[in-house]
């Protein structure tokens, strides 16, 4: 490669910024997300043998506590919380999108989403802060969307 076309190439190089993202249960965007942790949708276990077995490790989703029962993470949490521990978890398909400028640049679809375990942050009467609900999210299968150049 001459030089002329690695300068060319490093000044294309593109980052994404942590506060560009969005959410989506069963295509339908979701809003009140403060963030998404835990993401990993690719791992392998890592053995000595020829033997490789993936890993899906769940990841949190933290929003805004909402009170209106129509959202459709409380119907989620609703169904999930009167299943009963025996029975099949209701299940979701959740995308998570990165964006640049407004712009898709990549999505993960989270299928056969279920939540496995739901937090909150403190209640305090010192404090003005909103409360925090953590969904911790179990998934079936992920497919990774590349967009386009």
């Amino acid at each position: 490669m001459s030089n002329s076309k690695a300068i060319q190439y490093r000044t294309t190089i593109d980052s994404l910024t942590a506060n560009e993202f969005a959410i989506e249960l069963n295509d339908e965007r979701l809003v009140g997300i403060f963030r998404v942790t835990g993401l990993s949708p690719f791992k392998l276990e890592v053995k000595t043998t020829t033997q490789l077995k993936a890993i899906k490790e769940p990841f949190q989703i933290v929003k805004m506590f909402q009170r209106d029962p129509a959202n459709p993470i409380n119907t989620w949490m609703r169904e999930t919380a009167t299943a009963g521990v025996d029975i099949v978890r209701p299940s979701r398909t959740i995308t998570v999108l990165a964006l640049d400028g407004g712009m898709e640049v990549r999505r993960w679809i989270f299928k056969g989403a279920w939540i496995s375990a739901v937090s909150y942050s403190d209640f305090n009467t010192g404090s003005g802060d909103l409360i925090e609900e953590t969904l911790t999210i179990q998934w079936d299968y992920v497919e990774i969307g590349w967009m386009a150049e």
